[in-house]
């Protein structure tokens, strides 16, 4: 058994204090904020809960292998709805006193074949070949390089993958939308096919179009919805680290991880000690630790947490890096009904080469206007509004610039969050037909990329993190262990295997193999259930 310290109490921190402490480790997650969560946060004000970040219930049986590895299931631990509709488009209108196009994705396969034979004739067979293709590039993460520590060539070497290398290669070095357009002209279909890279902290045109395996999980696994949402979701993990023994520490701030070895330019490979934390009274304590697994920002980690001569990532290497959108969060109530906007609703401009340019560009700006995002769960959990109230999520991609500034209650915002709020608002209200939506707002709360920094410790104050274009892929993102520190991890979204809840939790469990110095390229084994293993014995 070791004494395992965890900083940062998100999905990944929890996620990994619940498997290492369930292989018999003693943990304690050390958490700065008064509340766990990290980016899947929530926020309760006046009747309204409002999830604060991840609200796209994505890769399901990423979910259930976890659940699974901590001796329960998703069934048990979660009230899943499939979403009918999966979705719903809105398309820029061609002029200013036009409709916007609306395109509703439906939940079955079939709906799904005569949505894109609807749009462009003849297209619902290519869709089959696109969805195949991306069934077997998914079957082919899950089972060789998602899980991968990366530790051995040997897990690479696998007869499967070196009959695959032609396909790969050629997924890996081409881009999506350029994939998704060879097969279709539709704009709106290619639009379809290219928002998911968003969710993956990037723009369509640098993606590679491995990343088209995205389309196999809402257009073929269908949409579902964790009832109580993502809050829900924190709570169980939560909940099963503490039973498996991890003990959760709030009001807690990491100042620094302690080691062996000095800061000095010659100290190469420390050992982990422990870490120094400071209470919410301000007292400073510190808490001897034979492993250390930072689930903070890994830009803060390395640049904050470590002395300069022990950075595996230091400054200079994040001066290289691409980072992800930053984003505009507008959590509104409403009074009143909804019914044009089902569970889940995404807003594309026309000109979407402008809006990325705007992200991801060099020189980023606001977009205006903005392709955006609206989640409304009350369409689906009454609990999260008050009777005869809608509950509205919005998220805005932005660059990830601290300087663009805070979110406030009210519009108290900084301006240009305030501004983009609004903007998002009346496009909102335009395109859905909802001429009084402003009016009927009873609450509204905002969130800007300075307080992802403030809040997160995030870099650049980005939504995500490094986003996901080929160099910051796979084994070429940075790896879930220290090179200069020995008994010091990573996970959580800015390192392997990326953003996202499911990637959260699949990071926690390749520090776990790390530990166990399991090399396997795939899933680990999961428990029998208790029926099977009695029956066993």
């Amino acid at each position: 058994m070791s004494r395992i310290t965890i900083i940062g109490a998100g999905v990944a921190g929890l996620a990994a204090a619940g498997l290492l402490a369930r292989d018999g480790h003693d943990v304690t997650v050390l958490e700065k904020n008064d509340v766990v969560g990290g980016r899947a946060g929530s926020r309760e004000r006046d009747g309204f809960r409002f999830d604060t970040g991840p609200s796209w219930y994505l890769m399901p049986g990423v979910f259930d292998h976890f659940f699974e590895l901590m001796g329960t299931s998703t069934a048990h631990e979660l009230d899943l709805e499939r979403l009918r509709p999966a979705y719903r488009v809105f398309r820029e209108p061609s002029s200013p006193g036009a409709r916007a196009e609306e395109i509703t994705v439906p939940a079955d396969s079939a709906g799904i074949a005569a949505l894109f034979d609807g749009l462009e004739p003849g297209s619902a067979a290519r869709l089959e070949e696109y969805l195949a293709s991306a069934r077997h590039a998914n079957d082919m993460a899950v089972k060789h390089f998602l899980y991968n520590p990366f530790t051995s060539v040997r897990s690479l070497l696998r007869p499967e993958i070196l009959r695959a290398l032609p396909r790969l290669a050629s997924l890996l070095l081409n881009r999506l939308d350029r994939f998704a357009a060879r097969r279709f002209r539709d704009p709106a279909l290619r639009q379809i096919l290219g928002y998911p890279a968003v969710f993956l902290g990037t723009d369509p045109r640098r993606a590679p179009a491995m990343y088209h395996l995205m389309s196999a999980l809402d257009l073929d696994e269908g949409v579902r919805y964790p009832q109580g949402g993502f809050a829900n979701l924190v709570t169980r993990i939560a909940a099963l680290a503490e039973s498996a023994g991890a003990r959760i520490v709030t009001g807690a701030s990491v100042e620094q991880i302690l080691t062996t070895a000095s800061a000095s330019p010659t100290a190469r490979r420390a050992q982990v000690t422990g870490v120094r934390w400071v209470d919410d009274a301000g007292i400073r304590h510190e808490l001897d630790s034979d492993i250390v697994v930072s689930a903070a920002d890994l830009h803060h980690t390395e640049t904050r947490l470590l002395p300069e001569a022990l950075r595996t990532y230091p400054e200079r290497w994040w001066r290289r890096r691409t980072s992800g959108p930053g984003a505009v969060l507008v959590m509104l109530g409403v009074r009143g009904e909804l019914p044009q906007l089902p569970h889940h609703s995404l807003f594309f401009t026309e000109d979407w080469d402008a809006n990325f340019d705007a992200v991801f560009g060099q020189h980023g700006a606001m977009p205006d206007p903005a392709s955006l995002y609206v989640c409304r769960p009350s369409a689906t959990d009454p609990e999260v509004a008050p009777p005869e109230h809608e509950n509205l999520f919005v998220l805005v991609p932005v660059p990830a610039d601290v300087r663009l500034g805070r979110g406030g209650p009210d519009g108290t915002g900084d301006p240009q969050i305030e501004a983009a709020a609004d903007r998002a608002i009346d496009l909102i209200a335009r395109w859905a037909d909802v001429p009084d939506l402003r009016e009927r707002i009873v609450v509204r709360e905002t969130t800007g990329p300075a307080d992802f920094a403030d809040d997160f410790h995030s870099w650049r104050g980005g939504m995500l993190g490094p986003a996901h274009i080929l160099s910051q892929s796979a084994m070429f993102r940075a790896q879930n262990a220290s090179r200069r520190v020995e008994g010091l991890y990573y996970a959580g979204g800015t390192v392997a295997p990326g953003v996202g809840v499911p990637m959260c939790l699949i990071s926690a469990e390749i520090v776990l193999k790390r530990i166990r110095g399991d090399h396997s390229g795939g899933p680990l084994p999961t428990p029998a259930p208790a029926s099977v293993a009695e029956a066993v014995r």
